[in-house]
C-alpha cells in the first residue's frame, strides 16, 4: 500500500494573455523583462495574475457593510499583504481609496 500525504495545490499561478501576438503589450513586456531582468513572460504574468485575484477579493469586500466582521478581518489582512510586497504604502492602510 502507497503512502498517502497531503495533496498538492495544482492551481494555476498564472493566465496566459487572451491575445498573444498584440505587438503593444508584446513590446511592454519586452521592457520589464529588460528593465528588471525576469527570466521569462510568465513571470510577468504570475504578478498579473496575483494583482488581479488581490483586485477581485477588495471589490468583493467592498461590497459588504461597513461594520461585517468578515469586511473588517479579510480587508486588514488584505491591506497587510499589500504593504508587505510593497504595493500600498503604510501611511495608506485604508480598504476604501
Amino acid at each position: 500500500m502507497l503512502p498517502s500525504g497531503a495533496p498538492k495545490n495544482c492551481s494555476k499561478t498564472y493566465k496566459v494573455p487572451r491575445r498573444p501576438f498584440e505587438a503593444a503589450r508584446l513590446d511592454q513586456e519586452l521592457k520589464l523583462v529588460g528593465e528588471y531582468g525576469l527570466r521569462n513572460k510568465r513571470e510577468i504574468w504570475r504578478i498579473g495574475f496575483t494583482l488581479s485575484n488581490i483586485r477581485r477579493a477588495a471589490r468583493e469586500l467592498l461590497t459588504l457593510e461597513d461594520k461585517d466582521p468578515r469586511r473588517l478581518f479579510e480587508g486588514n489582512a488584505l491591506i497587510r499583504r499589500l504593504v508587505r510586497i510593497g504595493v500600498l504604502d503604510e501611511d495608506k492602510m485604508k480598504l476604501d481609496y
